[in-house]
């Protein structure tokens, strides 16, 4: 047991209340079936490295033949694929400088900063989550059919050119229902969260389409969460999503992602050191620091993601994250239960 600010320090203690502190966007995420914990994958990357592949049946097809005790029936052979995922690291801390708390009587910066540490790394979480819905897709065309099946899982209701945006350019009763409908057909019970910028989510709240989740706290205040329900999916409200002004209409144009069960596979890797507490005596006037560290996959379920050949150091960055060039179609669209739908509201 280390020491901190002459106090008993138990990392392994603040490591418990840090990954069991309850963030209810994960949760509702979580809770909904998109994001699923992966028992396989934690176990092929239990050992490190950074790259890991899932192998998979592909579905068994073939004409059957007419059995009329003449012809003869086909064996047809079974065959298998396999998708890709990355492991990502990220790492960060903050310090504590003894003249904040010498010159401000009482404060206390370190105790701050281990409250929020949950919380920050769930927000970063949300940040590679949309990243990688970005590259797979900004995938390139490949010319294969499974490309133009993908293209298919993207609704655009957003003005194409110059213009007035109408009510049929903005995200509505029908909307969501319609582009799940072209993504995956009749497999559209699958889907069961939605992740928007709150524009979007007011919009739909004040045709009373969308109802906000709300909580009593400790102090039995009620207040309302970023978390919501629309057409009987779990909405998460993110203003990281992307948002871009269209140069062609001079319209802002909003991507919501919708996701279904299974969609996001995820699993931690191992960490040595996931947090670690040190001190400078001499800079700033000495200052005390908390490090924390985290290794974790968060695989689209039906793509292989492919390391760039320049830049790449054992852990994708966010932007590569966001490349399409290192994303390709592994699975049959119909199963791959994400969909987007890009509107002007």
């Amino acid at each position: 047991m280390a020491n901190y600010l002459n106090f008993p320090y138990d990392p392994e203690l603040f490591l418990y209340l840090w990954q069991n502190e309850k963030d209810p966007t994960l949760t509702a995420m979580l809770e909904s079936g998109a994001v699923q914990n992966n028992e396989e994958i934690r176990k092929l990357i239990a050992n490190g490295s950074d790259i890991y592949t899932i192998p998979f049946y592909a579905l068994i097809g073939g004409d059957p033949v007419n059995y009329d005790g003449d012809t003869d029936i086909e064996i047809n052979e079974v065959s298998g694929k396999s998708q890709t995922g990355v492991v990502y690291g990220r790492a960060n801390s903050w310090k504590d400088r003894d003249f904040i708390r010498d010159f401000n009587s009482g404060a206390d910066p370190m105790k701050q900063i281990t409250s929020q540490v949950a919380k920050y790394w769930q927000k970063e979480r949300q940040k590679i989550l949309i990243q990688i819905m970005k590259g797979i897709f900004d995938i390139a065309d490949d010319n294969s059919d499974a490309w133009d099946e993908w293209q298919l899982h993207t609704t655009r209701i957003a003005l194409t050119t110059a213009g007035s945006v109408g009510d049929s350019n903005k995200v509505g009763e029908t909307t969501a229902n319609d582009a799940i409908q072209k993504a995956v057909g009749d497999a559209a019970n699958m889907f069961s969260l939605v992740v928007m910028h709150s524009k979007i989510a007011t919009s739909l709240a004040n045709k009373q389409l969308l109802e906000y989740w709300k909580y009593t706290d400790s102090q039995g205040i009620e207040r309302r969460l970023r978390l919501a329900s629309w057409n009987g999916m779990t909405v998460v409200v993110d203003d990281g999503v992307p948002v871009v002004s269209n140069e062609t209409t001079n319209a802002v144009e909003y991507t919501t992602y919708l996701f279904g069960l299974g969609a996001i596979q995820y699993a931690p890797a191992p960490v040595d050191t996931p947090v670690e507490i040190g001190r400078d005596q001499l800079t700033d006037g000495g200052f005390n620091y908390l490090v924390t560290r985290i290794r974790e996959t968060f695989h689209p379920n039906g793509f292989t993601f492919v390391p760039p050949n320049h830049g790449y150091t054992k852990s994708p960055t966010n932007i590569q994250l966001g490349d399409g060039a290192n994303w390709k179609i592994a699975g049959l669209p119909k199963n791959i239960a994400i969909a987007r739908i890009i509107s002007n509201g």
